[in-house]
């Protein structure tokens, strides 16, 4: 009887260790055991969860502007405020240009995610394969170092390169083409591949981090095994690299859908001219000039949440399926 007993303290001694709850214990006093040994891990994430409380969720009132016809200073909630219903709304889709906006957002955007979302991927794998540690190291930095180039100096660069009188104007003309040149940063066709293009170059490197990240934690006998059946570098990226990455692709994928639609405003407006508005105009750049130059911040608003909730629709989306096909969702 003493060595059962024994044996039976020792079990629950190792199951309270590791925070599973005794037969004798109900759910509740076991969450508030295991609370007290490991609650101060909380403690790590909590200025994590403080900076989106205060800049993520307290500001999201503000998206009660778009139902109001709101000037600076009035009160957003109060005696002042005048509601205006869905008026922003038809407003806003009711504007001549608005089917413009919208495609060519969503040309920008998913052209990007095409081009950009697999290329950070391949030169994760691709660097992962490399046998030499110092080319491994020097690729990286050469890869990461675009990524600190701030979104002026980037413009200012395609100008030089691609704009009137840049280099490839001046290569050009030397060349016998026409004396005013390309001219790119004025053609509407133009636009779509300096923005593309310029931001994967930018954003490919730093990018691939958390897929380097992912490799490292492949473990090395798997490769082995690989080798002992023949499998040559390549065959081994296919079978035993990306099937261990996939998790991390599939929740990149999920977070980079429900994204898909926020272009950002900065760079275009950076990027726009007189002869590329034909393409360069999006509904980021609507919200910003008819919202905060032009004082129509209910339209503004209306605008940004509109484009909002298409990327909340998407995320869902992309959410859903990922969890048929693959079997794998945020929740």
């Amino acid at each position: 009887m003493s060595k059962k007993k024994a044996v039976a303290s020792a079990t629950e001694t190792a199951i309270e260790a590791n925070g599973l709850p005794l037969n004798n214990k109900s759910k509740w006093e076991s969450w508030k055991d295991n609370f007290k040994r490991r609650g101060w891990i909380l403690l790590f994430i909590l200025p994590a969860v403080i900076y989106v409380l205060i800049f993520c969720y307290i500001p999201m009132y503000g998206i009660l502007v778009a139902f109001q016809d709101y000037m600076p200073g009035a009160p957003i909630i109060g005696e002042g405020t005048q509601w205006v219903g869905w008026e922003n709304f038809k407003t806003f889709f009711s504007n001549p240009n608005f089917l413009t906006y919208f495609k060519n957002t969503f040309l920008l955007c998913i052209l990007g995610f095409i081009v950009g979302f697999p290329l950070p991927i391949i030169v994760a794998l691709l660097l992962n394969s490399l046998r030499s540690k110092k080319a491994k190291k020097g690729l990286q930095i050469l890869y990461y170092a675009p990524h600190f180039i701030s979104l002026v100096v980037m413009v200012g660069m395609l100008e030089l390169i691609f704009g009137s009188d840049g280099l490839i104007d001046q290569l050009s003309i030397q060349a016998g083409g026409d004396v005013n040149g390309l001219q790119l940063f004025l053609k509407p066709e133009a636009f779509r591949p300096l923005f593309i293009f310029s931001g994967n170059w930018q954003d490919f490197g730093w990018s691939a981090i958390i897929y380097l990240a992912a490799l490292s934690g492949v473990d090395p006998s798997l490769h082995e095994a690989a080798k002992v059946d023949g499998a040559s570098r390549f065959k081994r990226i296919f079978s035993v690299d990306l099937p261990a990455i996939a998790p991390t692709i599939v929740m990149l994928m999920i977070l980079s859908v429900g994204n898909l639609m926020n272009c950002g405003y900065e760079k275009v407006l950076l990027m726009q001219t007189g002869g590329n508005l034909e393409t360069s105009e999006i509904l980021s750049t609507y919200v910003y000039t008819f919202g905060l130059l032009g004082g129509q911040y209910g339209v503004g608003t209306a605008a940004g949440l509109f484009n909002s909730v298409i990327n909340v629709v998407l995320l869902v989306i992309a959410n859903f399926t990922s969890k048929k096909l693959a079997n794998q969702s945020m929740w």
